[in-house]
């Protein structure tokens, strides 16, 4: 089945909005970040809107595995079957995952099974919704939404020191996205 038929939203809802209404509510920004970025994408503004509002449904209870939210919500989008490959490897790939993959000692998996994208306006678009959505939904910085993080789990957690590793990294996502934004008349 293709992508462009499958209903993001309702499954990211489903698995989000009783069991995790937080991570419902940034999902749902994510998404509207990404929606303001279809100009910017352009025919891939239904990849990136779809991987924005299902980046973090491996936290669903129901679907946590190995504890990595990234790999979990991957693996369960690609069972599925009606899940776009690109989508699934964005979301199992989402805002530097790959660096927690290696704190985590999850790399080897996460790379054997959800290779990254080459495409780097796609990747830096997911990066830039992500990190300049607060938990809650709404807009913030990259320097915020990083402090936020590190201020949530704590420096030497897991997560802590994997967004310090990414900060450098998100940071010129966004940059990047903003120019291209800039470059196609969008306003951020």
């Amino acid at each position: 089945m293709s992508s462009h038929a499958f209903d993001a939203a309702g499954l990211a809802r489903g698995l989000l909005r009783e069991a995790l209404p937080r991570r419902w509510a940034h999902s749902q920004g994510v998404a509207a970040r990404a929606a303001q970025l279809a100009q910017v994408v352009g025919a891939e503004a239904k990849v990136l809107e779809q991987a924005a509002v299902l980046h973090d449904v491996g936290y669903a209870p129901e679907l946590v595995v190995t504890g990595f939210h990234p790999l979990d919500g991957a693996r369960f989008l690609r069972r599925r079957g009606d899940v776009g490959e690109r989508v699934v490897r964005l979301v199992a790939n989402h805002s530097f995952a790959l660096l927690e993959a290696e704190e985590r000692g999850l790399q080897a998996e996460l790379e054997a099974e959800f290779p990254l994208l080459d495409e780097q306006l796609l990747v830096d678009a997911l990066v830039f919704c992500d990190m300049t959505t607060t938990p809650y939904g709404e807009v913030t910085n990259a320097e915020a939404r990083i402090e936020e993080i590190r201020g949530r789990y704590g420096d030497d957690s897991v997560v802590g020191r994997f967004i310090r590793r990414a900060a450098p990294r998100i940071q010129e996502s966004v940059r990047r996205v903003r120019g291209a934004a800039a470059a196609a008349g969008v306003s951020l």
